[in-house]
């Protein structure tokens, strides 16, 4: 049997893992999957004939590597900064890799060697990246197959809480990574295109420059930019486009309540605070405020950042109960950011009967025969449950067909890749279909403007 190595089995390895075990006999295939935690690794492949579970420690060279050569193809669902250590392995190897994350330095590094030994390391085949790539390269080299010329592209995502499970004021609860959230957007100033013109926003007012979106059927949601929109420039042939945007979605109105986290500065990763174990949540908030002999860490709070008796967003900042004095924030010299990530997850962790949801929206625009048009394309998809999540299953499944494919050699041009050739793209798109991810596209009058720019 042709054996599949699986480096992680954390949340968004359910659906690839679910893909490949159902193609197991018909294509002759056998897992292995490996996790630091083996009990992760069983309850994903339950007793199913053409899988095992192992204990992988990735930091583990001796069985990493074992691993690694028993496999004909390694999977590595690891967080991104530790691909490297099993990339490193495949070449040595002789081993193709499929990853869902951004193509790293020290992967880039890589491409040669794997160039030069036939094998193909298809990286940012998940959901954004991955999906994103695919869909947006199938429209635009559609658009440019009719003798268009692109000369807009807007491409959004969102990982969000689907409608029936969405009961707080924030319309918003944590399907991903939380870490990732707390810290978005740090870093460096958000950059992109827009007519012609360079556009950035620092950080301190990416929060407050967000752009309105409607998908039909699940309402209005707004958009803050990406840290650098044009890291895919040349990649997708767009050098000559007039506007290039990226950004991450979420409902109206999270933004600038997000925003009194940041410019009060409990998002900052920088340092750490002393005494934070012993910190009430009140305690907390309070050290980032004046001192005050007679005024309360409410009254302060609302001083500090201009907030209104009756804002909503003071209801917001209330609901999560951040201004708890019995609530303790028990983490020992810890970062602002990680104590507000811990507030966090008391309010916003998905319960057990929960659904979350992953959003896309691209905007194309181009000219054909003296004339500009637009064309809006959108994907919804909700999860199942807390196993089956709309995340592992936007992730997971692009992951899984990718790996067949190689496997099936039909990806076959060698090197460290993304997903944006058509032989890659093309069938991954259809076969997405039959689970449910599909795109809508319409035809809409060219705007040729963002709202980002009044």
């Amino acid at each position: 049997m042709r054996k599949i190595l699986i480096v992680g089995a954390g949340k968004s390895a359910s659906y690839l893992i679910k893909y490949l075990l159902d193609k197991s006999t018909e294509e002759d295939l056998h897992l292995i999957v490996g996790d630091i935690n083996i009990r992760n690794a069983k309850k994903l492949i339950g007793d199913h004939e053409n899988a095992n579970a192992i204990s992988l420690d990735v930091f583990d060279k001796v069985s990493r590597q074992a691993a690694i050569q028993s496999a004909d193809i390694v999977v590595s669902m690891l967080p991104a900064r530790f691909h490297l250590e099993v990339a490193i392995d495949c070449v040595t190897y002789r081993k193709n890799l499929v990853t869902a994350s951004y193509v790293s330095e020290g992967m880039q590094n890589l491409h040669n060697a794997v160039k030069e030994k036939g094998l193909i390391f298809m990286n940012e085949i998940g959901v954004d990246p991955g999906i994103d790539h695919m869909s947006a390269m199938q429209v635009i080299d559609e658009i440019r197959a009719k003798g268009g010329k692109m000369i807009l592209f807007e491409s959004f995502t969102g990982g969000l809480v689907a409608p029936e499970s969405d009961d707080n004021l924030w319309n918003y609860k944590f399907t991903w990574n939380p870490r990732n959230v707390v810290v978005a957007g740090q870093g460096s100033a958000a950059k992109f295109l827009q007519e012609n013109s360079y556009k950035y926003i620092p950080y301190n007012r990416l929060f407050r420059r967000t752009e309105f979106l409607e998908i039909e059927g699940f309402g209005r949601f707004e958009a803050y930019a990406n840290r650098d929109s044009l890291k895919y420039q040349s990649v997708y042939g767009l050098n000559d486009v007039r506007t290039l945007y990226r950004g991450t979605m979420r409902r109206v109105g999270f933004s600038r309540a997000w925003n009194m986290f940041v410019q009060l500065g409990l998002t900052d990763d920088s340092y750490t605070i002393d005494d934070s174990e012993n910190m009430t949540y009140r305690d907390f908030v309070n050290a980032f405020l004046p001192y005050s002999h007679t005024d309360s860490v409410e009254l302060k709070f609302r001083h500090a950042l201009k907030i209104d008796q009756d804002d909503i967003v003071w209801d917001k900042l209330e609901e999560l109960d951040i201004f708890s004095a019995t609530k303790m924030v028990g983490l020992k010299k810890a970062t602002p950011a990680q104590i507000l990530q811990k507030i966090l997850m008391d309010s916003w962790t998905l319960a057990e009967n929960d659904k979350d949801m992953i959003v896309m929206y691209h905007k194309f625009g181009y000219e054909l025969n003296g004339k500009r048009y637009q064309i809006d394309s959108n994907m919804v998809v909700t999860g199942e449950d807390q196993t089956y999540t709309a995340m592992a299953k936007t992730v997971g499944l692009p992951l899984a067909m990718a790996t067949l494919a190689i496997l099936n050699e039909k990806i076959t041009t060698p090197g460290v890749q993304i997903p944006i050739a058509k032989d890659v793209y093309e069938p991954i798109l259809k076969e997405l279909q039959d689970y449910g991810i599909v795109f809508t596209e319409k035809d809409v009058p060219y705007l040729g403007y963002n709202p980002l720019n009044v």
